[in-house]
Order: C-alpha cells, then structure tokens, then sequence
C-alpha cells in the first residue's frame, strides 16, 4: 500500500474510549490522518501482515486477553501465525489498542500520546 510519509493510517475501535482518545491527539498532531474503524474496513490477511511486519509483533500479541469474548472463545488454544491473522480479520474488536501507521513505521497506542512517537 502506498501513503504519503506525512499522512498518518490509524486502525481503531470507535466503540473504545482509549481508541477515540487517540484519533483525537493524532487528529491535533498531523491533520493528515486516514482513519480505518473496525467496523467499517476490515483488512484481509495480507494488511495485517503488513501491519505486523511494521509493528514486529504476533499477531496474538494485539488481542486483548482480558476480553471476556477472547476468555470465551480463544483462550488456551494455540493456532499458527496464519491462524492468528484469520482471528484478527474475524474479531478486529478484539485488538487491544489502536495501530498507528506512517511511512513503514508503525506503535501500538497504548496510550493516546503514543501517537506522537511516529
């Protein structure tokens, strides 16, 4: 995929307080941001790894483990990495934070100004 290196590409969940936080401190840092909501555009697998590859992460490093949907679900089973990514595509809700992409660079936002480290 082929970004402008000014323009900002933030993965989110609007329905997550900590979520919408971050779009706002990376919509008052850069006004170059495209946002991708959960809900509305999910990636396919590909994205992720790309997403992944730019963030050096598993793909079940980004679920959050404490979601009682993960708890339901998907705790105590062990898929391979393409297993992983076909979770993330299924339950994109499930992510624990926010992803922040510039250029080839890409952070988890744990907190809302993570953002500013891009």
């Amino acid at each position: 995929m082929k970004t402008n290196p000014r323009e900002i590409l933030m993965y989110y969940n609007p329905t997550s307080s900590l979520d919408r936080k971050t779009v706002a401190f990376a919509k008052s840092h850069n006004k170059h941001i495209r946002l991708y909501s959960h809900e509305n555009s999910r990636s396919t697998t590909t994205g992720w790894e790309m997403i992944l590859s730019a963030l050096n992460m598993h793909p079940k490093e980004l679920l959050n483990k404490a979601h009682p949907e993960y708890q339901k679900t998907f705790r105590g089973k062990e898929f391979d990495e393409e297993g992983w990514l076909h979770v993330l595509q299924r339950y994109p809700h499930l992510i624990k934070a926010p992803i922040a992409m510039r250029g080839s660079r890409a952070i988890l936002c744990s907190n809302p100004s993570d953002v500013y480290r891009l």
